[in-house]
């Protein structure tokens, strides 16, 4: 996967939700706007500011239809046991989803080869189940959760509104962009 307009690959994993173990599958994906928020690994450093940014936006996504999922090579076992000890991930909402055995990284084609980690990079779906939003950094560069929310914002105005596109910094109530031959060469 990894590439737009791809479709979601089947899987099954389990993952840490409110204080309980959820085995989830792509079925529980289907029919709403997902986040697969690859990190690589619980107890690191990066990771947990990352993980609390976007648990603070948590309510935001959901309010827009959103899920997120976490995604680490770690187990639902080491997500719990982070969760019960720091103070960051114990913010956090959303699924932890466990993928020990590299079946969601390597249908995102974001693990790391020879390594055994998922990569840092960010997946977005559609209701459909098709690839819409792609980010990968590097593993000292966190990203932003403001930044996503406003992503995603834009690629639901574009699927709901055919025939405009959201031009750079676009922001939810901004002008769109009606692209046609007159445009071409006056922007």
């Amino acid at each position: 996967m990894g590439i737009i307009g791809s479709q979601l690959q089947p899987f099954s994993a389990t993952s840490f939700k409110d204080g309980k173990f959820v085995d989830i599958t792509e079925k529980d994906v289907l029919g709403k706007w997902a986040v697969f928020f690859f990190y690589p690994a619980d107890f690191t450093f990066v990771c947990p500011t990352e993980l609390e940014d976007l648990a603070d936006k948590y309510a935001e996504l959901q309010g827009m239809g959103v899920e997120v999922f976490a995604v680490s090579t770690d187990t639902h076992f080491s997500h719990k046991a982070w969760h019960d000890t720091s103070p960051a991930i114990s913010k956090i909402k959303y699924h932890m989803v466990g993928d020990q055995n590299h079946v969601l990284s390597n249908a995102f084609n974001n693990l790391r080869d020879g390594v055994g980690l998922a990569d840092r990079g960010t997946f977005v779906t559609d209701p459909s189940g098709v690839l819409q939003l792609v980010e990968v950094t590097p593993e000292g560069v966190g990203r932003n959760a403001a930044e996503l929310v406003r992503k995603i914002k834009a690629a639901k105005y574009w699927q709901e509104h055919p025939g405009q596109v959201c031009p750079a910094k676009w922001e939810e109530g901004s002008e769109t962009l009606a692209p046609s031959i007159d445009l071409v060469g006056k922007i």
